[in-house]
């Protein structure tokens, strides 16, 4: 350190202003080159996937298009491809463990084996990590409280409780179903755009396009998402997911979301009045999804941005609550919520544990996001530059490659 400290005084003491910059610059060239290696190292390092994550939609151009696709425009069959092997790692995260399917509804985008892994989720019978407690807000008429797990392989994954007094399950039912009131009401600010792209009326299954508005420096996001309710009682089971549609194209703008998942258990509950009375509603709910930004960041952004667009649930519900009762007719969105399969989940409970003796419950793992191996980068052009700056001998060198090895060793684990 000594040494730096006498270099740097032997610079300033230069009797020139140019002569002063020249040292410097000389001083820093080897630092900024040897990060500029580093970095070049850790980008090397790189799975062959990175490219087509980083790239998004304008690096499945280089994919070669499927053959079940002939008459489908040549962009699109090549995005189409690249997201195949996404796709299918995707939904294999969100069922983890399913029950058998039944064969009427293998043409479902929704079936029995969804309603398994959400059941497993809600009963905590998934076998995933544990949550971590992340918040807990009270408002006068409703109580929040938010966990967070971080699975080996695959984003973040969420989970809430919210509880609204003086509110039946069916009404919440139909509340976030309802995409023509969330545009209405805007009590989802994010929602632009939403449509309606099948629909079964004997289970009430529904495939819906969604755009969502994300922050200035992020592209619009597009879902495809399938949705469908179970009934058990007065208990709710709504799963919402994403769904493949190679029939939908593929653009630029807004960017597809492929991996997704948000559903609920509405479940009636005590009142916290201390009466007794079954009165409130309990929303449990369960999400998870690749945005395409580094799952570190998106973490950080939920948590800071979570209160703030649960805190606008309460109201718009309310609202909801006095245009029912006022008589106004409910939209088709809502009117496809009351198609429900009714079920038994004492049942399910034995039906599961049948099931689980007999199935693989090894979650398909996903390559690791890109963004990892930046900090091994970072870590690795510094000890360059450290070793190339701050001395010429070769056991400091050693002391500093090998402890910025062992960080990035510690990072991969």
């Amino acid at each position: 350190m000594s040494a730096l400290v006498d270099l740097l005084m032997g610079i300033f003491r230069q009797q020139t202003l140019a002569g002063a910059a020249l040292e410097l610059a000389a001083l820093a060239a080897p630092l900024w080159v040897a990060a500029l290696v580093g970095l070049l190292i850790g980008w090397a390092w790189r799975p062959r996937w990175a490219a087509v994550v980083v790239g998004g939609d304008n690096a499945a151009h280089q994919v070669a298009p499927p053959p079940a696709l002939p008459a489908a425009p040549r962009t699109n069959a090549h995005q189409a491809a690249a997201v195949v092997p996404r796709m299918r790692a995707a939904f294999d995260v969100c069922r983890n463990v399913v029950a058998p399917v039944a064969p009427e509804e293998e043409h479902l985008a929704v079936n029995t084996g969804d309603l398994m892994h959400l059941w497993r989720l809600v009963e905590e019978k998934d076998g995933g990590p544990s949550w971590i407690h992340m918040m807990e807000r009270t408002l006068p008429t409703m109580r929040y409280q938010a966990w967070r797990r971080d699975p080996p392989n695959g984003p973040p994954q969420y989970r809430s409780s919210t509880i609204f007094e003086d509110a039946s399950p069916e009404v919440v039912r139909d509340f976030f179903w309802d995409d023509d009131f969330r545009m209405k009401n805007t009590w989802d600010d994010m929602l632009l755009q939403h449509e309606t792209l099948e629909e079964c009326t004997k289970t009430g299954t529904m495939v819906v396009r969604w755009v969502r508005k994300f922050p200035f420096f992020c592209s619009d996001r597009e879902y495809i998402i399938g949705r469908r309710i179970w009934a058990s009682g007065k208990t709710f089971y709504c799963v919402t997911k994403g769904v493949p549609r190679p029939s939908v194209p593929r653009q630029s703008k807004p960017r597809r979301v492929d991996l997704y998942y948000s559903s609920w258990c509405i479940r009636p509950v005590e009142s916290s009045k201390g009466d007794g009375a079954m009165t409130a509603c309990e929303v449990l709910l369960f999400h998870h999804e690749d945005m395409g930004i580094p799952w570190e960041i998106a973490k950080l952004g939920i948590r800071q941005g979570m209160w703030g667009c649960v805190k606008r649930i309460e109201p718009g519900l309310r609202a909801y609550q006095v245009a029912r009762t006022a008589g106004e007719p409910i939209s088709k969105c809502a009117a496809m919520a009351h198609v429900t399969t009714k079920f038994n989940a004492d049942e399910l409970d034995t039906e599961n544990n049948t099931v689980a003796s007999s199935s693989d419950n090894t979650e398909v793992e996903k390559p690791k996001h890109w963004a990892n191996n930046v900090p091994k980068a970072l870590m690795i052009g510094s000890a360059v530059a450290l070793a190339c700056t701050f001395d010429r001998g070769l056991l400091t060198k050693a002391v500093i490659f090998g402890t910025a090895r062992r960080f990035a060793g510690a990072g991969r684990r």
